[in-house]
């Protein structure tokens, strides 16, 4: 008889409001240490990209974004703020659709997603209109992370980053990698052979994404404040990895 496999997902509480500057690696092992996590090599956490952001300072006030004449003419087909629109224009690529309430592109680091990513929700205001912009490189955020906390723990760990994706072809959002350090973001199965024998001829797996949408049903969407979820018992092998595994190429992709 095979052994029982399990994934354990424990939800860190206590972590005080972020701000730009603020030491995460610290308050995350502080957090971790009050929940008596005790740390075992190939433990991971998947950490929100909100409080990332915020420790990067990457909240930007409205009222210090001027408009351009594209994000004026833009704003007005989706409706939204112009300021927003710059911004979102600023970190894209690419505008795939527009329509009223819909902006998608493609962001600077590929994903293809709403609104850049920018999100006002959960953002302190201190009184003025603010956003915030996802991290300027969530893998190295990742690694960078993983080195601190490993220094910390004595441990070697996998750090997600995940942020809240929608989908082409489902309604519904769902938690998505956006940085990864210390674990495969993709598994590649081709060539192995399944229960029957049968050689597996496309089948890669998208595990970090498979993280990130686990820990989101510990972290919530809303004011749960929960923003970082250790896990233990990850199925694969380690090896280093980058969410830009993840990214299907463009020529690939048919719902561009």
């Amino acid at each position: 008889m095979s052994r029982p496999a399990s994934l354990t997902f424990t939800a860190l509480g206590g972590l005080p409001t972020i701000g730009a500057g603020d030491d995460l690696a610290t308050l995350i092992a502080e957090a971790a240490r009050r929940c008596e996590i005790a740390w075992q090599d190939g433990d991971a956490l998947v950490i929100a990209q909100k409080i990332v952001s915020k420790a990067e300072g990457r909240r930007v006030a409205l009222a210090a974004v001027t408009p351009s004449p594209r994000a004026r003419d833009l704003a007005q087909t989706v409706d939204k703020d112009p300021r927003l629109v710059e911004l979102i224009l600023r970190e894209s690529q690419q505008v795939l659709r527009a329509r009223p309430g819909v902006l998608i592109v493609v962001h600077r680091l590929g994903f293809v997603l709403a609104n850049a990513g920018i999100d006002a929700s959960n953002v302190e205001t201190d009184g003025e209109e603010a956003v915030l912009l996802l991290p300027e490189d969530p893998d190295a955020s990742a690694e960078r992370l993983r080195q601190r906390l490993a220094a910390m723990t004595g441990a070697e760990l996998g750090i997600v980053i995940n942020d809240s994706f929608g989908r082409a072809w489902r309604l519904g959002t769902i938690g998505t990698a956006i940085g990864v350090a210390g674990l495969p973001a993709l598994i590649d199965l081709r060539g192995r052979a399944d229960r029957t024998g049968r050689a597996l001829r496309v089948t890669e797996v998208g595990a970090a994404d498979e993280l990130a949408a686990a820990a989101s049903l510990l972290m919530g969407q809303a004011a749960e404040g929960r923003p970082v979820v250790h896990l233990r018992g990850f199925p694969y092998a380690r090896r280093p990895g980058q969410a830009r595994e993840l990214l299907r190429p463009a020529p690939l992709d048919l719902f561009r």
